[in-house]
Order: C-alpha cells, then structure tokens, then sequence
C-alpha cells in the first residue's frame, strides 16, 4: 500500500512563511478587474486577497532586515521579468494611501528596472510586528541576509516588540546559541561590522573576533591574507596569549608599586600618628591620598604639620 502524501511541503523553517500569512495556494483568484490606469479603484478595496497593485502605489519597509541589494542580480531578475513577468507575488499591507512591501522588495526593485507597471502582489492587514517577523522569516529562509543584518532584526524585535530569544529561536527555526550569537556581533567595532556586511568577512570570522584585544586591526589582516576560520581563531588566540602576557607583566608592576606605596603610607603614618591610605590610579602616577582624623585636636595637627607649624 502506498501512503498519501501531503500536499503541503515543510519549509523546515520555524513556524514559516504560510503560518504568518496564510497559504497562498488558498487566496482568489487574482482580480483583474482591480487593474486600472490610475490604480485607485486598486487602493480604495482594502481587503485582504491577491490583485494587481500599481508599481507606483507602493513603497519599501523602511525597517526592511536586507539592506544590501547585488545589482547585478537585480538585473539579471528584470530581464527574466521582462520575458515572463512576476512569477511569484510580493506581500504587503495596507499603509495610508498606499501599499508598504512586507516581503519581495528585491522583485519589486527588478521590476522597476523592467519597467513594469503593475505586479502582482498578497494584500495581507499586519501590524508592525508580524511585519518584521514576515520579512525576517523569508529573508533568512532565501539566505538572502547577511550575519548583521540577520543580528540587527532580531535586536529590533526584541527591543521594539519584547521578543525573547526563545520565541525568535521559535520563529526562524534556529537554536537560541544561533540567535545569541548573532546578536553579540553586534558588539563589534563597526568598521568589522561593515566588512561582514560587505561579505568580506564570514560569521565564523566575526564569531572568533568577538573576545579578541584589537577585533578592527585583527580583521584587515584576514582580510589582507585571505585567512580562513581556522586560521583566524589561531591569529586571535595568540593576540590573546599576548595579551595576558602584558597583563602579566603590568600586574608584576603593579605588586612592586604596590609595595612602594604601602612602604609610604606606613612612613606618613608613623610621621603624623594616624592612619593614612594611598590610592594610585594605573601608570600615571596619578592618585590620592587619605588622612584620617577622630576628632578637632588631629585635624588641628595635621594643619600644623602641613604648613610647617610647632614641627
């Protein structure tokens, strides 16, 4: 006997795509009729559905998670556009006046560069949260982000909307080490930031750097000589090594000067008969001193010896 299968194909991806916005494969047919010169009868029916939206009626997600788009590629989808249209709708929602894409803003982009003047696109009433979780789940599940751009959506959803790192682990399909280490590459100085962002460096490349001494210096010189991941984490383990060996030796430092300022204090103390504590601030030389007093008669010492009187 053989088992039906479903008709329906896992996206493997968290709660996917068709959980936050519903299967496409159910919506109407797509209503000609909405089409006109002007696209306004097009933006006066807001119902949720799929239709033809003027190009000229819609406008990108300004808190869209993909920042960087290849123009090369976009061309390449405008001349396939151009020979067969919009295969696969955009999705967006109801803003104003107009549309604001939730997910295909690089089809929209392409068909512009097609000169298009119509798409066709998922008309879906989403508030600003489900937005984001829309467009982060497609980017992530197209590879279509890179490591900082995927970091910076989560921050946003958990700073804007109170996501946990479970519930964004539950999302995207990823495990909450994945989601938390993403967001610490944030920590990175920005110019490390930029070159992950320009796919110079990897994840893995910026993983590794995220506890080393000098992450900015360190990240030319992979990029300088091609290094691998592997070789990266050896370059920041020997930064390190060095590192705690300056700590070593500033520490080392530290005791002696530390023996020389307790020797002080003792002498200040058996000069003046009172307790005197000397706080020396790193290298500098810089510091304070304290000079403890009980009662009026030791302050009254402690000026005479300071300028000099009854010595």
């Amino acid at each position: 006997m053989t088992k039906k299968t479903s008709a329906k194909k896992a996206t493997g991806l968290g709660r996917g795509l068709n959980s936050l916005f519903g299967e496409i494969q159910r919506e109407e047919p797509l209503d000609q009729s909405s089409e006109t010169q002007s696209g306004d009868k097009a933006l006066d029916n807001r119902t949720d559905g799929l239709r033809s939206i003027a190009i000229s009626d819609i406008r990108p997600n300004p808190d869209q998670p993909r920042q960087v788009f290849d123009n090369e590629a976009l061309d390449e989808l405008a001349d396939s556009m151009k020979m067969r249209g919009v295969v696969q709708p955009i999705v967006v929602r109801p803003l104003g006046k107009s549309f604001q894409i939730v997910a295909g803003e690089r089809r929209w982009r392409a068909a512009q560069r097609a000169r298009l003047h119509q798409v066709p696109a998922i008309v879906r009433t989403l508030n600003d949260a489900e937005t984001l979780e829309i467009a982060i789940v497609e980017n992530v599940q197209r590879r279509d982000l890179n490591a900082i751009e995927e970091a910076e959506a989560y921050v946003k959803l958990k700073d804007d909307f109170g996501h946990s790192q479970a519930k964004l682990a539950e999302l995207v399909g990823k495990s909450r080490s994945h989601i938390a280490n993403l967001m610490r590459l944030l920590d990175l100085p920005e110019s490390v930031r930029l070159l992950v962002g320009e796919e110079k460096l990897t994840m893995g490349h910026a993983r590794a750097l995220i506890n080393a001494p000098d992450p900015a210096a360190l990240a030319e010189q992979i990029v300088k000589n091609g290094l691998s991941v592997r070789d990266t984490e050896k370059l920041v383990r020997k930064a390190l090594g060095g590192s705690r060996q300056k700590s070593k030796t500033q520490a080392s430092g530290s005791k002696e000067n530390d023996a020389d300022i307790r020797a002080v204090e003792s002498h200040l103390g058996d000069l003046l008969g009172l307790k005197v504590a000397i706080q020396s601030k790193g290298q500098t030389g810089a510091g304070a001193m304290t000079i403890n007093y009980s009662n009026l008669d030791q302050l009254d010492l402690i000026c005479q010896r300071l300028t000099g009187e009854h010595i």
